[in-house]
C-alpha cells in the first residue's frame, strides 16, 4: 500500500441536486419552508427559464413559464436573464435580473429586483431600476436584505464600466449608487495578481488573442448579524472589504464620508464568488482556488469548513433554517470564454450543502 500523501476532503459535503443536462446555475436560494430556488444567467447556454425551482428533483420554471418568457431586454413583465435570487427575512423570493443577456448593454427596466410572495407564488412588485442606479454597463450581482431599515443592497460587478453598491429603499423603490467606482470595489489590478484555478490562471482566453485579465469588480455581499457592516469583495481580488450600513443609507452623506467608513478586512485566501453570514455572526467565503468554504469567526479567526475537489467553482451560497448552508459549483472557469474558446464543462453541475448548525440572518 502507497503511504503517499493524498488530498483528503474536509468536511462532509451532500450532494442536494445534479444538474445532469441543461445551463449551469449560479445562484440558490432555500425559504423557511425548505423550497430550494436556483436561477440560470444567459450567458450562451440555451436558457429556457432562467429562474427555477427544485420540485421532486426536477427544476422547473418559477414562478412559471411566461414570466421566464421575456419580451426584449426591456421587459418589466419578464425576467431576461438573472443572476441572483435571494429568500428575505420576511420569506418573499427575491429576483435580481440583470437585464444583460451575454452581458449586453442595458435598457431601462431590464435591471430590476422582482417580489414574488412564495404563498401565492405571484408576482407581489418589480422594482426598476433608473439610468442614475442601473448604468448601460451595469452588471447586478447579488443582493442582501435588512428589513428592519427596509433596503436592499446589490453589488454592480461590470467589467465594462464603474462598479460599486446600489442601495434600494424597498418602501419607495428609489435607489442609488455607493462607492461609485470606489477602489474597493474593483478588480485587483496590482503586478503579479494571477488568480490559479485547478492549476491554471484565470484568465480571459479568446481563441484568437492573447490571454487578458479577468475584470469584474464587487461581487460576493453579505450583511452583518447585526446589520451594521456590509461585506463585499470584487471577484478578481484576494481582499475584502466592508462600509457602514448607516453610511449607505444616509442620503446626506457625501461618498467621501461614506467611503470613509470603509475597512479592509484583509486577504481572504483566495478569489471568491460569493459571501455569506450566519445567525451566530460567522462570515462564509467561497475559495474558487482551493475548492473550498472558508469561515470567519467573530474574534477574527479564519477556519475551513468544506474542501473538496467536487467544489468545482463553489459560487452562490445560502444558508437555510434546516442548520445547513447550500452553495451552488458550476465549473465557471470552464467556460470557453476562459479556455482558448474550448467548453470544457462536464455535467453535472452541481449543488450541495454542509452542516453548520446555524440558521439565516434575519433582521426584521
Amino acid at each position: 500500500m502507497s503511504d503517499q500523501p493524498v488530498d483528503e476532503p474536509i468536511g462532509a459535503l451532500e450532494t442536494v441536486h445534479t444538474f445532469d443536462s441543461g445551463p449551469m446555475p449560479t445562484g440558490v436560494s432555500v425559504s423557511a419552508q425548505g423550497r430550494i430556488f436556483v436561477n440560470f444567467p444567459k450567458w450562451g447556454d440555451d436558457v429556457v427559464f432562467t429562474v427555477g425551482e427544485i420540485r421532486d428533483g426536477t427544476v422547473v420554471a418559477y414562478p412559471d413559464q411566461r414570466w421566464n418568457t421575456p419580451d426584449g431586454d426591456d421587459d418589466p413583465r419578464a425576467f431576461v436573464s438573472v443572476q441572483s435570487i435571494v429568500v428575505d427575512p420576511a420569506d418573499r423570493l427575491w429576483v435580481l435580473d440583470t437585464g444583460s443577456p451575454m452581458f449586453r448593454e442595458t435598457q431601462v427596466c431590464g435591471p430590476k429586483l422582482v417580489c414574488i410572495d412564495l404563498a401565492t407564488d405571484t408576482v407581489e412588485r418589480t422594482i426598476c431600476f433608473d439610468r442614475s442606479a442601473a448604468l448601460p454597463t451595469t452588471y447586478l450581482n447579488d443582493v442582501r436584505f435588512d428589513l428592519r431599515r427596509d433596503v436592499a443592497y446589490i453589488t454592480d460587478s461590470s467589467d465594462q464600466g464603474p462598479n460599486g453598491i446600489i442601495v434600494v429603499d424597498l418602501a419607495s423603490g428609489t435607489a442609488w449608487r455607493r462607492l461609485h467606482d470606489h477602489p474597493s470595489t474593483k478588480a485587483e489590478t496590482a503586478p503579479g495578481f494571477l488568480p490559479v484555478v485547478e492549476g491554471a490562471p484565470f484568465m480571459e482566453r479568446p481563441e484568437d488573442g492573447p490571454p487578458k485579465p479577468v475584470t469584474m469588480g464587487a461581487d460576493g455581499i453579505a450583511i452583518a448579524a447585526d446589520g451594521s457592516r456590509l461585506y463585499y469583495c470584487p471577484l478578481m481580488s484576494r481582499r475584502w472589504y466592508s462600509v457602514s450600513t448607516e453610511a449607505l443609507c444616509d442620503r446626506t452623506l457625501s461618498d467621501d464620508e461614506v467611503a470613509a467608513t470603509v475597512t479592509d478586512e484583509g486577504d481572504k485566501g483566495g478569489v471568491a464568488d460569493g459571501l455569506e453570514t450566519d445567525d451566530q455572526g460567522r462570515l462564509y467565503l467561497t475559495n474558487t482556488e482551493h475548492n473550498a468554504i472558508l469561515r470567519r469567526l467573530p474574534d477574527g479567526t479564519i477556519e475551513t469548513v468544506v474542501h473538496d475537489p467536487r467544489l468545482l467553482w463553489p459560487d452562490t451560497m445560502s444558508v437555510a433554517v434546516d442548520g445547513h448552508l447550500y452553495v451552488t459549483a458550476n465549473q465557471l472557469h470552464r467556460q470557453a470564454t476562459y479556455q482558448g474558446g474550448k467548453d470544457l464543462r462536464r455535467y453535472p453541475y452541481s449543488l450541495f450543502r454542509v452542516r453548520i448548525d446555524a440558521g439565516p440572518v434575519r433582521l426584521t
